[in-house]
């Protein structure tokens, strides 16, 4: 697990967004275990702290869940997996679109050029 951190953005959060995108792409899967807030805080190094407040803000937006003494998961709830997805993909459209706007490229334009960039990937 590698986590290229910005210094921008808050490290707990950086690291929530690296689960959300693990989890759209399906690198992690419903019910699958993830690491203990010690191992990912090692994997990470970052402190035991930001580890926990990531969890906890997972945990709190339902993407994990612990079961008693068990390890964290992966929730099964297709709702919030399909939410995740599609707040990715509308933070990456909103964040395209703020950057063209301003430079006034025309709709048909951009829709051509998606479609073209998309195609090579």
């Amino acid at each position: 697990m590698e986590v290229k951190f910005n210094n921008r953005d808050p490290v707990y959060i950086q690291v929530v967004r690296h689960f959300k995108e693990q989890i759209a792409t399906g690198k992690l899967e419903p019910g699958q275990e993830i690491p203990s807030r010690r191992e990912l805080a090692n994997k990470l190094k970052i402190n035991p702290n930001t580890a926990q407040r990531a969890y906890k803000e997972m945990g709190e937006a339902g993407l994990i869940y612990t079961e008693k003494n068990l390890p964290s998961k992966i929730t099964k709830d297709v709702k919030v997996l399909e939410a995740v997805r599609e707040e990715l993909i509308t933070e990456a459209v909103e964040d395209l679109v703020a950057s063209v706007r301003p430079i006034n490229v025309p709709l048909e334009e951009l829709i051509g050029l998606i479609r073209e960039k998309y195609g090579e990937s």
